[in-house]
């Protein structure tokens, strides 16, 4: 099975990300807004979800703050992942694996509210194989085809870019990524 060799996978690519993190955040930092800007994603009003940066990951908020679309981050509760909106300056409070999201008291919103997910990621390939942290759930989440509907881009650094990474029958691959370069989609 595929996901035998993924632990190993998973260590060799938090080192490498990490190794390369400070240089990603300052590329996102100064050309993350303008290069979605420039995508024109969904309809006026959609949300981008965002993700809440742990550790290793890039941090997306400073640099989307010229943006103009509404921001989500997802959250995880009742054993599956949902998204809320996320208000500047919203106090956040922790979800079922005590990641910070917004409170139940937003709602949940669903794909047709979502212009554009970015996705963390460890390692992704030239044909969109995401390698996560392990715990399946935006495959989960995606595995939905109006979730699947919205343009999903993962956000790394260039140096977890590969030619291929295993797979296994329940990932779904995203539509590219994101790195020092720019964004990059798939065909």
């Amino acid at each position: 099975m595929v996901s035998a060799v993924k632990p190993e996978l998973r260590r060799h690519y938090r080192r490498l990300r990490r190794e390369h993190a400070v240089g990603l955040q300052q590329h996102l930092d100064s050309s993350l807004a303008g290069w979605l800007a420039s995508l024109n994603p969904g309809q006026p009003g959609q949300h981008i979800g965002l993700f809440w940066p742990l550790a290793g990951e890039p941090d997306l908020r400073a640099a989307l703050g010229p943006l103009a679309s509404p921001r989500a981050l997802p959250v995880v509760e009742a054993d599956r992942l949902r998204y809320r909106p996320w208000p500047p300056g919203l106090a956040l409070v922790p979800d079922d694996c005590g990641i910070p999201a917004p409170p139940v008291s937003l709602g949940e919103l669903q794909p047709v509210q979502l212009a554009l997910l970015l996705l963390p990621a460890l390692a992704v390939d030239r044909c969109g194989v995401r390698l996560g942290s392990g715990g399946g759930w935006y495959d989960r989440l995606r595995s939905d085809p109006a979730w699947r509907a919205i343009p999903a881009l993962t956000v790394l650094p260039a140096a977890c870019v590969v030619d291929r990474l295993p797979a296994d029958p329940w990932d779904i691959p995203v539509d590219g990524w994101i790195d020092e370069g720019g964004c990059h989609w798939l065909a």
